[in-house]
């Protein structure tokens, strides 16, 4: 922000590491509205992430520098902001708006949309990874009748010490993350050349969160070392970063693994598309609860309304074989049907 004698310019402001340009996609206000300081401005755009540019102070928006689909420098001049007059505007006096016939209805047309910024970037990214891993996906069901039970006991007064609900997605995130310690080529990356690779000694895990302007993928870093709280917090935190436009593009990098929770829109399983470099993505299918045979102790069969969800795991299938998928999602469902102690939620 610089102050001139014709007012204060407004700049483009830095956007996170390494990002040095932006588009500007949408102006929130015209020449001659007021807006206050901290109050959105614009909308621009970069690679990562779309995000609302604040008004650095109050005043009139007197010119817009910078038009919609500029490509601007971090710091150039985007704006310019003067201070207020006090002079309020003339009131117009209403004139009777005449009756008049209403016209006839307008015959249906196509409606043709310049796509935004960020549906083209993930359309682009969304072809490069299938054109770059050769991509399976295996799919396991689930039995969590002892967290649903657990669950149940448990989120009201959870609830009320963390201020977060209690839904089944941390559980399967902590069982995700947990059995990668034991199965590392699922949190690893290959190389361009195909040629090295690198098993992450941590896991920084993206979460997919779907929103009005797309979807992103912000990382919950040393996700490991989390337990169930900690994890239910991160995760709200990530959707309400992205969901209110305060995400930013340094939350979106470096994620080592990803998760998709496909179930919070009732979807049973899906087979979703790797998030490169990464060699994993777990797709996690909604919770339904449906009459399933057992077995009892001796043999017996039993038939029982058990809470059951299907795990979706797609792999790069140049890194990873079925076999590892297999052994991965035993190992994630294992500790799932095992449940949880009380302790672990606390």
């Amino acid at each position: 922000m610089t102050t001139t004698e014709i007012g204060t310019t407004v700049e483009l402001p830095s956007l996170g590491e390494n990002v040095t340009e932006a588009t500007i996609t949408r102006w929130l206000k015209s020449v001659g509205d007021h807006v206050e300081a901290g109050e959105p401005l614009l909308e621009v755009a970069t690679d990562k992430v779309d995000t609302e540019i604040p008004s650095p102070a109050a005043g009139i928006l007197l010119e817009i520098v910078a038009q919609e689909d500029a490509v601007v420098e971090v710091g150039a001049a985007i704006a310019v902001l003067g201070e207020e007059n006090g002079a309020a505007p003339d009131t117009p006096v209403p004139v009777p708006v005449p009756a008049a016939v209403a016209p006839a209805p307008a015959p249906l047309r196509d409606r043709v949309e310049k796509l935004p910024r960020i549906r083209r970037t993930i359309a682009r990214r969304m072809v490069e990874s299938l054109q770059t891993s050769a991509q399976l996906t295996t799919v396991v069901e689930v039995d969590i009748t002892a967290i649903a039970r657990l669950r149940d006991r448990e989120k009201d007064e959870f609830h009320r010490r963390t201020g977060a609900k209690l839904s089944f997605l941390p559980f399967f995130v902590a069982a995700a993350v947990e059995a990668l310690g034991e199965h590392p080529v699922i949190n690893s990356s290959l190389d361009a050349d195909c040629t090295e690779v690198t098993y992450h000694a941590a896991v920084h895990l993206g979460m997919a969160v779907d929103s009005d302007k797309g979807l992103m993928v912000p990382v919950i870093r040393d996700a490991g070392e989390l337990r169930i709280p900690q994890l239910a917090g991160a995760i709200a935190a990530s959707a309400d970063s992205v969901r209110s436009g305060t995400i930013r593009p340094d939350d979106l990098a470096g994620g080592t693994f990803t998760i998709t929770n496909t179930g919070s829109r009732g979807a049973l399983f899906d087979t979703p598309i790797i998030n490169q470099p990464q060699s994993a993505i777990l797709g996690i299918g909604t919770v339904v609860e449906r009459v399933v045979p057992t077995r009892g102790d001796h043999g017996e069969l039993h038939f029982g309304v058990r809470s059951m969800a299907y795990l979706s795991l797609s792999y790069d299938h140049r890194i990873v074989d079925g076999a590892d998928a297999a052994r991965y999602l035993t190992t994630v469902r294992r500790r799932l049907e095992g449940g949880f102690l009380p302790s672990e939620v606390q």
